[in-house]
């Protein structure tokens, strides 16, 4: 199966356009958050991207929240929205979790989650699963001025569940970085599209 990975578009139509070019080439789409900027433009950013034709699995940012990403994609068939939940697509689990996690000190229109929110929401990740989440976990691809920003709640997830790949965004100065846990391959995507099979 072949992914095209992104996350942290933030309302740049241009960078749309061209993931929905690369999607042609791919067999599911998998976006992971902040379509948006501040809680707005999601909408017009979602109906770019609704021109992709194939399954499209999303999670939300801290731009939007997770009623706001599934109000937007109402119309779009293709589109699975995912926060504490799952869908397969052709024998593979994807499972999803939105969100800034821990809390940001952005302020009151960030959609942000505690860690024991954040854990709550990931307990029912079913091992072997392609793990989406906005926020990485912590201690990888999360690094800004020497400082880790990820979440401890996705870092014990994938620990317990082993997902055989994890995509998240969020932290802007390691797009495009990869890591490892065990076995588990982790990749900030970033908005300009990332191709991988599974």
């Amino acid at each position: 199966m072949k992914l095209l990975l992104f996350s942290d578009v933030h309302r740049d139509l241009s960078a749309v356009r061209q993931l929905v070019a690369q999607a042609s080439d791919a067999d599911v789409a998998v976006c992971a958050g902040d379509l948006a900027v501040m809680r707005a433009g999601l909408r017009e950013v979602v109906d770019a991207l609704s021109a992709i034709s194939i399954p499209c699995v999303l999670v939300p940012g801290n731009g939007e929240s997770d009623t706001e990403l599934a109000d937007a994609c109402a119309h779009w068939a293709e589109s699975h929205v995912l926060h504490g939940s799952g869908v397969e697509i052709d024998g593979t689990m994807f499972w999803g979790i939105g969100g800034a996690i821990p809390i940001t000190p952005f302020g009151d229109w960030s959609f942000d989650l505690t860690e024991s929110e954040g854990e709550g929401l990931l307990s029912d990740c079913p091992a072997g699963a392609v793990l989406v989440s906005h926020s990485p976990p912590y201690g990888h691809v999360d690094e800004v001025d020497g400082q880790h920003l990820g979440s401890r709640a996705v870092l014990e997830a994938i620990r317990r569940c082993s997902p055989r790949l994890v995509v998240c965004g969020h932290i802007h100065a390691c797009w495009r970085q990869e890591s490892r846990i065990a076995s588990t391959r982790v990749v900030n995507a970033g908005p300009k599209g990332l191709t991988l099979e599974i």
